[in-house]
């Protein structure tokens, strides 16, 4: 399978906290990839570096190389909203934008580039709704305020505003964290469906979700990797002890 991302020897510091440690590991294309290990372990520090977000925080600092195919993403040739673009971030918290319509959200990463034509963007409200299975339940209710849906109806909805503009790569940040187990299995069934299409890669605190819905489970534990492989392995037979403890509840 072809890497679709590849770390290579990437650090991350916040002043003088080195929070992520010489970590180089690769996703390959249309694969889920999970990444698990205790609360502060630079989990969702790994997964913003993929898409630049630190960049938005004054104090970051990432060295080493995040290859998108071919291509060094933290090269100063790169433009990082064009990166953002191609590796879309779903986060914890359902965000979607408030004072905006079902239908508004889903487009508004076009919004941003000008206008489109009425057609078009019906195309984009429509399909993109349909493949996160959202479309029967808000199709008679588009121009009515996102903020009116359920928990789940809003994860669902930032996922079709995420991969409405044709994003290669996905990441999630723990998206199931404020959803009951129901809205959950629904997000787990999408992630599915979604990898013959994209790259994902997903936080996860949950290491039954990250069995459930992964190719491939990476272990984190104090800012350093410390063990990669197909998810079945790393749940039955991890070769770390320390990969052992945290699945077996012994810490974390």
């Amino acid at each position: 399978m072809t890497d679709k991302i590849r770390l290579e020897n990437m650090n991350v510091h916040f002043g003088s906290n080195h929070a992520v440690k010489d970590v180089t590991m690769s996703m390959a294309e249309h694969t889920v990839t999970a990444i698990i290990g205790p609360s502060g372990c630079g989990k969702s520090t790994v997964l913003r570096s993929i898409n630049r977000m630190h960049d938005l925080s004054p104090n970051a600092k990432v060295s080493g190389n995040v290859f998108l195919d071919d291509a060094d993403i933290y090269d100063s040739s790169i433009d990082p909203v064009n990166i953002r673009r191609r590796i879309g971030m779903v986060f914890q918290k359902p965000n979607p934008f408030p004072a905006m319509s079902i239908y508004d959200n889903v487009i508004a990463g076009y919004k941003l580039n000008g206008r489109m034509k009425r057609d078009e963007a019906d195309s984009i409200v429509e399909s993109s709704l349909k493949r996160v299975a959202l479309w029967d339940e808000v199709k008679d209710r588009l121009k009515t305020s996102a903020t009116d849906l359920s928990g789940g109806q809003q994860q669902r909805l930032c996922i079709a505003r995420t991969i409405a503009i044709h994003p290669e790569v996905i990441l999630m940040d723990e998206p199931c964290s404020a959803l009951d187990p129901i809205a959950t299995l629904k997000i787990e069934e999408l992630i599915e469906e979604l990898k013959e299409r994209y790259t994902i890669i997903i936080v996860t605190h949950n290491m039954q979700q990250a069995g459930r819905v992964s190719d491939v489970t990476a272990f984190f534990y104090m800012g350093e990797l410390i063990e990669l492989g197909a998810t079945k392995k790393i749940f039955t037979t991890p070769q770390k002890k320390q990969t052992e403890d945290y699945i077996t509840g012994r810490f974390g």
